[in-house]
């Protein structure tokens, strides 16, 4: 079913609730996994999109973008609280994050121009294999911590800011089963996860509201592919309770964590799998 977007308050009502619920949800979820709250959002927001009559060609390139800039409000938060917790590894951030900027350009800049299922698919796929490898891989913090050499770290970096940048993701859903394959503690490299997050949100979000610029068809409210109304529900309520989701993080078993990250995952990948089949 489709709706006018002009058809009246009641649907900026129904918009506004489930922002602010979906906010709530994907502060929590930035907290406990690093992930900066887009895994949640992106899917919810190209639901609502769907509903509202807006073009499949630009639903998740919007999703995507208001996404990116509510993770810059969340990641802060969040990251915040990790650092108190000395889960934030500040020599990664300083040595990687160069390589993580330029995957987000990239990412950005083919994000902004292919046709939206495009993202739909990547953002299903990268979510599966991920989802797959967190719930089935075996704890590896007891192992030795991987140190590859920088044209590696390098690599990975471009990577994941690219996928993360075309997802409209934080660095969790990609770095935290990255660092923990390295030997990372899982704490640790959700926190610091959480940081690069920032690294991630602060070009992306950038980047998609230039390529959107003069597109016909947007919703309300838009700078370029950014709903800012969304954006302005979204953002109190993931940074009040993305500090709720860190402390949860810090108070169960490591297994538990790494099984609702992966659990979450499935069921995204497959929501999003079923909106390009049907």
């Amino acid at each position: 079913m489709m709706i006018d977007l002009g058809s009246g308050a009641h649907l900026y009502l129904i918009w506004g609730s489930a922002m602010l619920f979906v906010g709530v949800i994907g502060g929590i979820m930035a907290g406990l996994l690093g992930v900066g709250g887009g895994i949640v959002i992106v899917p919810v927001l190209y639901h609502f999109l769907s509903v509202m009559g807006v073009d499949e060609s630009m639903r998740m390139q919007i999703a995507v973008a208001t996404s990116l800039t509510t993770i810059i409000a969340t990641a802060l938060s969040s990251t915040r609280s990790h650092y108190k917790k000395g889960a934030v590894d500040i020599g990664l951030l300083k040595s990687w994050g160069p390589a993580i900027i330029v995957g987000v350009i990239i990412g950005t800049a083919i994000g902004g121009h292919v046709d939206g299922r495009v993202l739909t698919a990547v953002f299903a796929v990268v979510a599966l294999l991920v989802a797959t490898n967190m719930m089935l891989a075996r704890d590896r913090s007891s192992d030795p911590q991987k140190n590859p050499p920088k044209s590696v770290w390098a690599i990975l970096g471009i990577v994941a800011g690219g996928l993360s940048a075309m997802m409209g993701i934080g660095g969790g859903t990609i770095c935290v089963p990255l660092l923990s394959f390295l030997g990372y503690d899982i704490r640790k490299a959700v926190g610091t996860a959480s940081a690069i997050g920032l690294i991630i949100a602060l070009p992306g979000t950038i980047g998609y509201a230039m390529s959107g610029i003069g597109v016909d068809g947007r919703p309300p409210f838009s700078v370029g592919y950014v709903n800012v109304l969304a954006a302005a529900l979204l953002i109190p309520m993931t940074v009040l309770f993305a500090p709720v989701g860190a402390r949860i993080a810090h108070s169960i078993p490591q297994r538990a964590l790494r099984i609702c990250f992966g659990l979450f995952l499935l069921v995204t990948s497959i929501r999003m799998f079923h909106d390009l089949i049907f």
